[in-house]
């Protein structure tokens, strides 16, 4: 959600921020500011809005080698200048940027800043005014700092900056991702290593309850209690250009138009001798091992462990559950006698997950995580891992991250069936190959999708998508597209499910989008199509070849029928990515939403 940047070297460190916001961007924010610090004190600017409204009011006269910015999603006070980051302390002494949620700011302003005036509703200003609380009883900034990280309940990226110490950035973490970048007479701190790719691609890496000291060509790790840490710095593998849109006009139609590379780059990292799928022992002991498998993930990362729960099943039968993270952790099932946690996130870094995982591993059980990100929290708190390989995500609508997982998932299943010594009649990475041919096929007809997008979608108020068996899988994610970046109420429905009070919703124009790809089911939803034209319903179907019929409205290559979610949720992509682009909507930004959603 929110970003952090910071810099401290020897040049002007307003472009290197405000560039670094900048690449933040697609995390989702509704304010953003810098702070500088020079000879003259600290400077603030911040402002309600994008980035290019900032860059409006920064003064390029303020010449400062050191400072930290932000981009903030709102929780505690509505999106203002007020409540923009970064926040001072009533003497203006200390400023600070934050990510991530304080659950006992309230009672902390009791016990200890009673007679403290606020400026803003956020939580974040309660920890600015306890450190200057701290340093006016003759504290150090660190030890203050120290003591304020001990007394904070919840999640926290912070930086922080002091009027009286100009060579000095103060930084920590829990819960909450940041990283500190190291360079030549220069270090930087920011939350996603791409932010500061342009200027260095070597990166230490943060645990949670640390507190690090960043000067220019110094940085000291301590945990909470003083002790020094020492940890090798990393580097990300990962060229800067991989983070440019190029010739497309956003992030979104780019990332999905690189599923078929996505697909083959899958094929390749897990291929091993003699073209098998290879995935390491230690992992598939684990899953052979379980006797359940419980999904856990959110949005997007769950409609694909639905679709992999079938592949789970099919293909390695291991009964399997999907849970939703943010339910799971206060409303856990009755878990199995061996269960096996599979997480999935983009990110790696999803709040809701993360204390999902925090839970299972207090009740000692194993994890496996499948991420695009390694080194992430969950990465690195699970007991084994699996990479998408997908590149990065920046659209906030997940298009490319999404079939990797569903790849991903495919790939584990059979492997552990493999490894388990049953018998599969399906060469996946073959499939694949097929699917990823199909794909680029299939992106290089946008004009048929636009033409659809503007035939069934771009008038319309609201939207049903159905299917049955994995199609029906694939309509949640489609609808979840849909509403998203095109702001249409859309929903996706088993196909079965309509007349049980669905239906009643059905008016003259309503577009309902059918999906077609399962051989077993096919009757059952082209009546039910049927059922909803007989209402008035504007009936738009995508059928697989084999399966098609006179007036469906688009067909899709034939591909095997267990991998078709992998094919079928890319014409729904395009539609979605149409849809809002016809209704003026900002498609790699939409309202509200955050890339990385870092606090539950």
């Amino acid at each position: 959600m929110c970003g952090i940047v910071g810099y401290i070297g020897n040049r002007d460190s307003k472009e290197y921020l405000l560039k670094g916001l900048e690449k933040l961007e697609y995390r989702g924010y509704d304010s953003a500011g810098i702070a500088v610090i020079n000879e003259s004190g600290i400077t603030v600017f911040k402002e309600k809005g994008r980035i290019k409204s900032l860059r409006s009011i920064v003064d390029e006269k303020v010449i400062a080698n050191s400072g930290i910015g932000h981009t903030r999603w709102a929780t505690h006070g509505a999106p203002s200048k007020r409540n923009a980051h970064p926040h001072s302390s009533t003497s203006s002494r200390f400023t600070i940027v934050h990510n991530g949620v304080i659950e006992n700011y309230e009672q902390l302003k009791k016990i200890f800043l009673s007679d403290v005036t606020f400026v803003s509703d956020t939580d974040t200003e309660v920890i600015v005014q306890l450190i200057e609380s701290f340093a006016k009883e003759g504290m150090s900034t660190e030890n203050a700092f120290q003591i304020t990280l001990k007394l904070l309940k919840g999640s926290y990226a912070i930086g922080l900056i002091d009027n009286e110490d100009k060579d000095t950035v103060y930084v920590a973490k829990n819960k909450s991702p940041l990283l500190v970048g190291l360079g030549e007479e220069f270090n930087v701190i920011t939350s996603d290593a791409m932010a500061m790719l342009e200027v260095t691609n070597q990166f230490v890496e943060l645990m949670d309850k640390e507190m690090v000291i960043v000067k220019r060509d110094l940085v000291t790790i301590k945990d909470l209690a003083g002790n020094i840490v020492e940890r090798e710095s990393y580097i990300v593998e990962l060229d800067a250009s991989d983070i440019e849109k190029g010739t497309y006009p956003h992030y979104m139609l780019k990332e999905i138009d690189e599923q078929p590379f996505v697909i083959r780059n899958i094929i390749q990292k897990y291929r091993g001798e003699n073209n098998n799928i290879t995935i390491d022992s230690s992992t598939l002991g684990t899953m052979k091992e379980a006797d359940r498998i419980y999904i856990i993930a959110c949005g997007s990362s769950c409609h694909a462990g639905l679709v992999g729960k079938q592949y789970l099943e099919k293909f390695a039968r291991i009964p399997t559950e999907v849970h939703i993270a943010s339910e799971f952790v206060y409303n856990t099932p009755l878990l199995s006698e061996r269960p096996l946690f599979i997480f999935i996130s983009q990110s790696g870094e999803t709040a809701d997950s993360l204390a999902a995982l925090v839970k299972v591993k207090k009740l000692g059980y194993k994890a496996l995580t499948i991420t695009n990100v390694p080194g992430s929290t969950l990465f690195r708190g699970a007991d084994h891992n699996l990479l998408l390989y997908a590149g990065p995500e920046i659209a906030v609508a997940s298009t490319k991250a999404y079939t990797a997982q569903i790849a991903v998932l495919a790939i584990l299943s059979v492997a552990t069936a493999t490894f388990k010594g049953l018998q599969l009649e399906l060469n996946l990475l073959k499939e694949l190959a097929v699917i990823a041919n199909a794909m680029e096929t299939l992106t290089e007809d946008k004009g048929t999708f636009e033409n659809m997008a503007k035939e069934f979608l771009a008038d319309t108020r609201n939207t049903f998508f159905i299917g049955r068996a994995n199609d029906y899988h694939v309509c949640l994610e489609a609808a979840l597209k849909l509403k998203e970046i095109s702001y249409i109420q859309a929903e996706g429905f088993a196909g079965g499910e309509l007349k049980h009070g669905t239906i009643a919703l059905i008016e003259d124009g309503t577009p309902v989008v059918a999906i077609v790809t399962q051989e077993t089911v096919k009757l059952s939803i082209r009546a039910n199509v049927k059922e909803v034209a007989a209402r008035g319903a504007n009936p738009c179907i995508i059928s697989m070849e084999g399966l098609e019929e006179e007036g469906d409205r688009y067909v899709i290559a034939s591909v095997h029928s267990e991998l078709t979610p992998l094919i079928s949720i890319l014409p729904l992509q395009l539609l979605s990515y149409y849809a809002a682009l016809h209704r003026g909507c900002d498609v790699d930004k939409p309202r509200n939403l955050a890339k990385s959603v870092t606090v539950e």
